[in-house]
């Protein structure tokens, strides 16, 4: 257990609530979740389904009807062709970096994440034995991967190479010329995976998603991952997906039998409303964060001391704060305390996010606002 990480945006949100109950008014920028309600034809198809008799126990892999309409979302917005039973639907997508590290990962092995990133990939490549080796994404990349330094630690112990676009927490995007380097060294080796993490493919700025399952030859090797949280603003619901390879789908519906039993079935079926339903409030809201982060970006950057990038996707910014020669932890503390404004650190999500906060900009604009003039008289303390 002492291997196994946390996630600090739930440690900061019940700090940030426990300063609530004193009486404190805290703008919550540090948790990872959409502001928006679900979707109301998704809570009728939910209700629905309850009254039609969806409360037992259904397949462990996931109901048919999901695991088609995943498949056919898959072919239809990745251009490949995606089959239901290589789909294993789980509560969450988090399970699948569990079950998927869980079941291709040995002690000893080496697995590439990158780093600022998501801390359950390195807190489970740590849990199973397995050595992280960090990609590192700089500021002077866009926050994406360096091909060269990429290709370089590919050796004959990576066993599995996690990537996530857009990405949590910089925003970053992969492009075609990155996953085009992954691809030379890897697509011709059998004993290395892709888990390819695009739970935020649909909330981009700019550009159309480009997955490494869709290039030549990749699609046999990677764990295509998504979910319902982000998109759908459905959090609570716990409803997310892999598609794979059938034989490792197989396995990693044992693990879910032997840890889960299956996901919620009326929810399941909310996720068929979610994928064949209209799209329309998902598109709003992806145009509202659009505003939103021109707001966020502009009033960080005029801030004295920071500077931050637009991020192309997510909906995070994840601005430089060097100059205070601070470290990161301390002046999110800080900002929290004095300012009122919940924020992450950057090394929340790894060694290489020290000297950066992360902000979501998942928050109306009238508390982006004024949380930006609370930083900045914040800071002109230091």
């Amino acid at each position: 257990m002492d291997g196994l990480g946390t996630e600090t945006a739930f440690e900061v949100l019940a700090r940030a609530k426990a300063l609530e109950k004193q009486g404190r008014e805290i703008i919550h920028l540090e948790i990872g979740e959409p502001d928006f309600d679900t979707p109301s034809n998704i809570k009728e198809a939910a209700i629905k389904a309850m009254e039609a008799g969806y409360t037992h126990y259904v397949p462990a892999a996931g109901i048919p009807e999901l695991r088609e309409a995943i498949a056919e979302y898959l072919s239809e917005s990745r251009g490949i062709d995606v089959d239901p039973e290589e789909v294993v639907v789980t509560p969450g997508a988090k399970p699948i970096i569990f079950f998927s590290i869980l079941a291709c990962v040995e002690p000893g092995d080496e697995v590439m994440y990158p780093n600022p990133g998501f801390p359950i990939y390195e807190s489970m490549i740590n849990f199973v034995g397995a050595k992280p080796v960090p990609m590192p994404l700089k500021e002077e990349n866009d926050f994406r991967i360096d091909n060269q330094d990429t290709v370089d630690k590919i050796n004959i112990r990576t066993k599995m190479i996690i990537l996530n676009s857009p990405e949590n927490p910089t925003g970053g995007v992969l492009t075609k010329d990155n996953l085009e380097a992954i691809c030379g060294r890897v697509k011709n080796r059998d004993d290395i995976l892709v888990l390819s993490d695009e739970v935020y493919c649909q909330i981009k700025s700019e550009g159309k998603h480009l997955s490494i399952a869709s290039m030549l030859g990749m699609k046999e090797k990677t764990i295509l991952m998504d979910g319902f949280s982000k998109t759908y603003a459905m959090t609570g619901w716990r409803l997310g997906y892999a598609a794979m390879r059938k034989d490792l789908a197989q396995k990693v519906t044992q693990l879910m039998i032997n840890s889960n039993s299956c996901t919620c079935a009326f929810t399941q079926m909310a996720g068929v409303e979610a994928l064949r339903g209209p799209q329309t409030e998902p598109k709003k809201m992806v145009e509202e964060f659009r505003k939103r982060r021109e707001v966020i970006v502009s009033g960080l950057n005029q801030i004295k001391g920071i500077t931050c990038k637009k991020p192309l996707g997510a909906f995070y910014v994840f601005p430089n704060v060097k100059s205070f020669k601070m470290e990161s932890k301390k002046l999110a503390d800080f900002i929290l305390e004095r300012a009122g404004v919940a924020v992450l650190s950057g090394t929340a999500f790894g060694a290489y996010g020290e000297g950066y906060l992360r902000l979501s900009f998942a928050n109306s604009v009238e508390n982006i606002e004024k949380a930006i003039k609370r930083i900045a008289e914040a800071l002109k303390e230091l």
